[in-house]
């Protein structure tokens, strides 16, 4: 049966944390890290919604957390005084020592998490973990269907609020663009049980928020975002874009995304509504290739604009972008959470770069064999 523990510092003798680390995070460390803790403490900005303090500090409940956005989000709910548990299946580390972290700021920060061990597939043990425990708040990061929230809300009849990591995926593909929180949502979309778990906290009554990103990016992605591009712009090797790479989408900071996470957190203006969170510049494929390449400190790229009706990749996904127009409107968080992003494009790109690819980390082994399938065949788009 899982058990919840504080996690303390390994001792002298403990393996360190890095050798417990998948390879491909081992060395991350020691190098200038910044998260934009903001002046937000205050219980009362002057647009009127509620920031929490110390003095409110809640039992707060990550389901997820150990892998990118939750590594953000951890932080700065353990800066701002909350006791926070991550509910994990246990296979990774529940924490580790970012860039630019010294050893007893992150100590610190360890020694202040607990972890709850178990599956939240199994319903039966999720109902009787959490009840016994009576969190106050719940970030669901990791969930994606509905089935996988009822059993959250059973348990915490007296929730105080549910806040929910949904997808702009959800919205049906329109030639109207930005997407608006109030457009048409596709219930045939791949992100399907988001949108459900969506209309299940609306029809459960409790008070729930929903934010929306587009693309992520930052340090510790595990979706082959900028990193596709980094392996190649550090091999040298053209970059190929489906079609005239003029297709308009958009990418959101990681940071940003746990910093809009935290503005919504006792608000009340964010009771009951969804939040599309993103960067505020949109940016076409050919673009973002030149973006990434400015960030890194690459030459400019030669692209490659080809047709993909002309190639058959099998299974392989030869980009990682929809091929299509894919953008929202943030003006609704900006408004009222007072939230804004921090990161532009090229200095987001370039502090991914810099606390991750650009020291050797990366979650993916470059793979080229797509890209010498288009390069090897002649009928190509010109520029």
């Amino acid at each position: 049966m899982a058990r919840l523990v504080v996690l303390q510092q390994a001792s002298p003798q403990s393996p360190k944390l890095s050798s417990l680390l998948p390879s491909s995070l081992s060395e991350i460390n020691g190098s200038a890290f910044r998260i934009a803790i903001k002046s937000r403490r205050k219980a009362l900005q002057p647009n009127g919604s509620f920031q929490v303090t110390a003095s409110s500090a809640k039992k707060i409940l990550i389901m997820g957390g150990t892998r990118f956005i939750g590594v953000f989000l951890t932080r700065l709910l353990v800066k701002d005084g909350h006791q926070v548990t991550l509910f994990t299946r246990g296979k990774a580390p529940i924490t580790q020592q970012l860039p630019g972290e010294s050893d007893q700021e992150y100590k610190e920060f360890k020694s202040k998490v607990l972890h709850l061990k178990g599956d939240r597939k199994d319903s039966e043990f999720v109902k009787s973990s959490l009840a016994a425990e009576g969190f106050e708040v719940v970030y669901d990061i990791n969930g994606r269907e509905a089935v996988e929230a009822e059993p959250i809300l059973d348990a915490l009849p007296n929730l105080e609020q549910y806040i929910y990591c949904s997808s702009a995926g959800v919205y049906l593909k329109s030639d109207l663009l930005p997407h608006f929180e109030s457009d048409a949502v596709d219930p045939k979309s791949r992100h399907k049980g988001k949108l459900e778990t969506e209309s299940l906290l609306d029809s459960k009554g409790v008070n729930w928020t929903s934010l929306r990103p587009v693309y992520i990016y930052g340090p510790l992605n595990y979706n082959p975002v900028e990193e596709w591009f980094f392996h190649r712009l550090k091999a040298g090797r053209p970059i190929p874009i489906p079609n005239s790479g003029v297709q308009i989408t958009q990418l959101g900071h990681v940071k940003d995304l746990a910093d809009a996470f935290v503005k919504v957190l006792g608000n009340p203006k964010a009771s009951k509504q969804v939040y599309n969170i993103s960067g505020s510049k949109y940016v076409t494929f050919n673009g973002l290739a030149r973006a990434c390449a400015k960030a890194a400190g690459f030459p400019e790229p030669e692209i490659i604009n080809y047709n993909p009706k002309e190639f058959d990749f099998g299974k392989k996904k030869a980009f990682p972008f929809r091929d299509q127009h894919f953008f929202a409107s943030i003006e609704k968080a900006q408004t009222e959470l007072n939230w804004k992003p921090e990161f532009g494009l090229i200095d987001g790109l370039a502090d991914s770069y810099n606390l991750d690819f650009g020291r050797g980390t990366y979650r993916k082994e470059a793979d080229f064999s797509t890209d010498d399938i288009i390069l090897g065949k002649s009928l190509v788009l010109q520029n």
